[in-house]
């Protein structure tokens, strides 16, 4: 296991009862999860190893299982997948993390590394609605990259990163999660991972107290990112335009998309 992966297993602070850190074959993936040739070729040229780390049970971390209609929680697994470069190119972290999730039915935290650098993914699943049997990816998948606060910006700026990242590796032990059930306690990395992306707008690293706090959260850092897409584009246009008119109207927009843009980080 490469050293950023084992960082931040360490940080996970699971129990000795959850370790497996057994490696998976590639090939019950590429059966099970490559709608595409392109997608088979990544999985099994793009994918160095597929490690199963952990696997969380009621019986091995002492949390009960979660049913409902919708979601049935046995097990959370935590796997590490390491890629390597097909011809000469580094294969999307992003769309290996999507494959492996829809192919395996257990709520999965994954770490996706290559060279030093590393993803975590994290998305809840669900029934399928024409096959009981099956499950698919409930919502959006939650991924951030690790390395990303140590590229580039003044020193000030790596300062603040880096305690940022070390808060939120702080937060991860399994014991300062929710305990309640196997879904309460992944929704709880869920928020931790939530809270970093918040950080990255914010400056600052904390963890919602409770679950009506993060889905505010949640809904205001979603708008932020198409607020963000929409100044931008509005900042592109207006440096194209010749017409005053025009600009005059383009900014005013941009305005207004702004003082959107502050009210949803304020309440981040």
């Amino acid at each position: 296991m490469t050293s950023p992966a084992k960082n931040l297993i360490d940080a996970l602070a699971l129990p000795a009862s959850c370790r497996v850190d057994q490696r998976i074959a590639k090939k019950l993936l590429s059966d099970n999860g490559a709608p595409s040739a392109a997608d088979k070729r990544l999985i099994n040229e793009g994918i160095e190893e597929i490690q199963w780390v952990a696997a969380l049970k009621p019986n091995t971390v002492g949390v009960a299982a979660y049913r409902d209609q919708q979601r049935e929680y046995l097990e959370i697994a935590v796997l590490v997948v390491t890629l390597r470069t097909i011809d000469g190119k580094v294969p999307s972290p992003a769309r290996t993390a999507e494959l492996v999730q829809r192919a395996v039915p257990y709520p999965l935290v994954m770490l996706t590394t290559i060279d030093g650098r590393m993803e975590l993914s994290l998305v809840h699943k669900r029934w399928a609605q024409n096959d009981p049997g099956s499950t698919v990816i409930d919502g959006e998948l939650l991924t951030v990259s690790l390395d990303a606060f140590v590229e580039g910006g003044d020193s000030s700026n790596l300062i603040t990163a880096r305690a940022i990242e070390r808060q939120f590796f702080e937060s991860l032990a399994v014991t300062r999660q929710p305990q309640a059930s196997l879904l309460t306690l992944y929704q709880g990395w869920m928020d931790c991972v939530q809270a970093l992306l918040v950080a990255r707008l914010t400056g600052y690293f904390t963890v919602p107290d409770n679950a009506e706090q993060a889905a505010v959260r949640r809904q205001a850092f979603h708008e932020c990112q198409d607020l963000e897409a929409e100044a931008s584009r509005l900042r592109a246009l207006a440096a194209k335009e010749r017409q005053m008119s025009r600009q005059v109207d383009l900014n005013l927009a941009l305005k207004r998309v702004q003082e959107r843009l502050s009210a949803a980080r304020n309440r981040l």
